[in-house]
């Protein structure tokens, strides 16, 4: 199979080349670095709080209606979702079925990588059939590149199913947002770590 090389231009997947390579700096400059880059994301948010707000109002006339929420994603992005959706009945005190979360890989996924699980468009469908999603139930899909097959495939079937589909990404115009009635897409830019083979 050929190199997917659309992917290799996405912002995400791509390192900031105005950074000096990491390995040059000391740990204080790596460092200072790194958290010059994490202050630009907030005001990137603020730009997007409209989709936000739409989001969470289509969330939450559902989940009044008796709803459900789910979480759909792969790797960090699944991760995210899992946390996410950990956190709601201690901190909210709601029931676990109320927000749940499908990742890519299954349960082993959380602690390993699961290699070609992202990969299965019909996999991502078939987790949303399995979870018996609803047209009173929200489908959220994560994914840093906005082009994941996995949630592409759930997004398609909780659109089929009736379900209200969002998307959360960071790249401009993702592909998932044509599956999508809510898109949430805030270009975070390139990388400030360059993703170096063989080196974890």
């Amino acid at each position: 199979m050929e190199p997917d090389k659309t992917i290799e231009r996405l912002q995400t997947e791509m390192w900031d080349r105005t950074i000096p390579p990491l390995e040059t700096l000391t740990t204080l400059e790596m460092l200072k670095v790194m958290n010059a880059g994490d202050q630009t994301v907030p005001l990137l948010v603020k730009e997007h709080l409209s989709e936000i707000a739409a989001a969470v109002d289509a969330i939450s006339e559902r989940l009044s209606q008796g709803g459900r929420m789910f979480y759909v994603g792969a790797g960090t992005s699944g991760r995210l979702g899992v946390l996410d959706a950990a956190e709601c009945p201690p901190t909210f005190n709601t029931d676990p079925s109320m927000v749940q979360a499908i990742m890519a890989g299954g349960p082993d996924a959380l602690v390993h990588a699961v290699e070609g699980a992202e990969d299965s468009m019909e996999s991502g469908q078939q987790q949303i059939r399995l979870a018996g999603v609803q047209s009173r139930d929200v489908v959220v899909g994560l994914s840093a590149s906005g082009r994941t097959p996995f949630v592409i495939g759930a997004l398609k079937e909780g659109r089929l199913r009736g379900a209200c589909t969002i998307s959360v990404s960071a790249n401009d115009e993702p592909e998932v947002k044509h599956l999508s009635d809510i898109v949430i897409a805030v270009p975070t830019g390139p990388e400030v770590m360059e993703y170096q083979k063989g080196i974890g």
